[in-house]
């Protein structure tokens, strides 16, 4: 049981790279949580650019991005998470990943998406390469973290192999586009997510022309403690892991569960 002051920044979308980071540094300075989280698309928007410029930008881990970010994680002695294009090796196109940078300035671990959104018009297999496999939990700034980005919310099995791998906080970084009722797919997706495996769920979202913001944080039995709003801006939150516990004494969702049911739909 722990509690952990969580930073969400609700950035704003840029298409430039330099810009972005920039911005994203001022609110990483701004934020005072141990767990500082910000959105998918932290590195620049992609919308309506050419895949082939998109594939430019991207960097490897070890990159002057990334390594900003991690300076930024030591200066402050708080975790970090976001998202950055990562280079695939053998690929075209780069991953969409979302990094995780421990208090030391070191990383912790890399997310590359698996569920890629052509869905509503979009194709965003166009510009990136999807990874092969889920996020596994890890331990940062007293909680154990897991990870989903943005598009995966729509996939219950993507949070629940969170939660059963012991997450106590799932971070969907995310850059949710505009559209009729996306605001409130969002945050019924994340309220259900949240309720079926009782565990917080943060979700830091891109804010701008294109995307809704109105980031927020939900509680294990679902119910929303933080939203947001729109703008750019920077708000924060202490959790405490030990409701869940509490959670899940009045609800054992996850030790009812009767897996050998379920092949069928994994099979």
């Amino acid at each position: 049981m722990a509690q952990v002051d969580v930073s969400i920044i609700q950035l704003g979308a840029r298409l430039s790279k330099s810009e972005s980071l920039k911005a994203l540094e001022k609110l990483i300075g701004k934020a005072k949580g141990d767990l500082i989280l910000a959105p998918e698309y932290s590195m620049f928007d992609p919308t309506g650019l050419d895949p082939s410029t998109v594939a430019k930008g991207a960097e490897e881990p070890g990159g002057e991005w990334l390594s900003r970010i991690r300076s930024k994680a030591r200066e402050k002695g708080s975790c970090i998470v976001a998202g950055f294009f990562e280079k695939a090796p053998g690929a075209t196109k780069p991953y969409n990943s979302v990094a995780v940078i421990d208090d030391r300035g070191e990383i912790a671990g890399i997310y590359r998406k698996t569920h890629l959104f052509d869905a509503l018009g979009f194709r965003e297999s166009l510009y990136f390469t999807p990874g092969d496999k889920l996020f596994d939990p890890v331990e940062v700034c007293g909680v154990k973290l897991g990870l989903a980005i943005c598009f995966e919310i729509r996939y219950p099995e993507v949070i629940r192999h969170q939660a059963l791998m012991g997450a106590e906080i799932i971070a969907i970084p995310s850059a949710w586009y505009r559209g009729l009722g996306k605001e409130e797919q969002y945050h019924f997706l994340a309220r259900a997510r949240s309720h079926e495996n009782t565990v917080w769920i943060t979700a830091p979202i891109l804010y701008g022309d294109s995307f809704t913001g109105r980031s927020l944080i939900v509680d294990p039995l679902g119910v929303v403690r933080l939203d947001a709003g729109y703008g750019e801006r920077t708000l924060e939150y202490t959790i405490d892991t030990g409701e869940i516990d509490e959670a899940r004494r009045k609800l054992p969702l996850l030790e009812l569960r009767r897996p050998n049911l379920y092949k069928r739909l994994t099979g």
